[in-house]
């Protein structure tokens, strides 16, 4: 298969932030109406299982990836990245309403930033080992301060160490399902990496919110009618497939960076289309213009990986 060129791997992955910000926005305002945070998780990854279910008894090629896999003979672990995800969309249930959104997503970018310098740094992912250079330790930096600057203004809540430290873990966690899905995609096919991301997201996901009461006494009268409530599973379909197509070309930490860069260019959009929405601030434009720049900042002097550069895990 051919090297997918780094700018239009950046281009697939904002397309992936732009669908995380509508991701987060539906399965929210889901949980919101139902009266639990967590049923937007719950759905979120009920709806992503079945379109994936779905494109495995339509498409030949989705069965075949998954055969290929089979034969591959990779490490257990390496299956495990939907874990990342399904720790993320809970964590974000729990921490978001104590310490706000804005908080939260400072924690989150943190900790998706250094555990791609991490995980590029050990060649987790098939992108193969990536040195820390400066560039990219300022592309990280940059990326954290712009994410910040974007956030400025917007309400905060309790300070609590406890959870900015999940928003931090859960950052780190998705740059480690990045690259554990990366390896199986890279084994296989993107598709059998996506259906092997909800397989075992899913159970995890659903187990948690059961826990956190999502499907107390009379949750089904208040299901909302609306339809794009319960979209945040196929966007994160489209989210899986861009980390996906993003960490085989340029490596965790940019997939990052670009998905940030996607989220902000969504959140914007959104203050511009949802009626009584918060007015787009200039510092929310500000940083995601600045996390561009990290983008680019963070790929100077970077060249892609020979395809043996990866280490060999046992």
């Amino acid at each position: 298969m051919r090297p997918v060129p780094a700018w239009a791997a950046l281009s697939v992955v904002a397309v992936g932030g732009l669908a995380s910000a509508g991701q987060s926005a539906a399965n929210a305002e889901l949980g919101e109406r139902v009266g639990n945070a967590s049923f937007g998780a719950a759905v979120n990854v009920t709806t992503g299982s079945a379109l994936v279910l779905a494109g495995l008894v339509a498409l030949p090629s989705m069965r075949a990836g998954l055969g290929k896999l089979r034969r591959a003979r990779l490490p257990w672990w390496a299956y495990l990245g939907g874990l990342g995800g399904g720790a993320f969309i809970t964590v974000a249930t729990y921490v978001v309403p104590v310490v706000g959104v804005a908080v939260f997503t400072i924690a989150q970018v943190t900790g998706g930033s250094l555990g791609g310098l991490a995980v590029d740094r050990t060649g987790l992912a098939p992108s193969g080992r990536l040195s820390l250079t400066r560039p990219r330790v300022a592309g990280a930096l940059l990326g954290i301060a712009a994410v910040g600057l974007a956030q400025a203004g917007r309400p905060i809540g309790d300070l609590a160490v406890g959870a900015l430290i999940l928003g931090v873990l859960a950052g780190a966690a998705v740059a480690v399902q990045s690259a554990l899905n990366g390896r199986v995609s890279a084994a296989s096919t993107t598709a059998a990496g996506t259906a092997v991301n909800f397989a075992i997201a899913a159970p995890a996901v659903l187990i948690a919110a059961s826990l956190l009461g999502a499907f107390s006494t009379g949750w089904s009268s208040r299901l909302p009618s609306e339809w794009y409530l319960y979209t945040g599973g196929p966007l994160g379909v489209v989210i899986v497939v861009a980390l996906l197509v993003g960490v085989r070309a340029v490596g965790v930490l940019r997939t990052g960076l670009a998905i940030v860069a996607g989220q902000l260019a969504g959140a914007l959009l959104l203050d511009v289309l949802i009626p009584g929405a918060p007015a787009a601030t200039p510092a929310l434009l500000a940083g995601a213009l600045l996390t561009v720049a990290a983008v680019a900042v963070a790929g100077r002097g970077t060249r892609r990986p020979k395809a043996d550069a990866a280490p060999r895990f046992p």
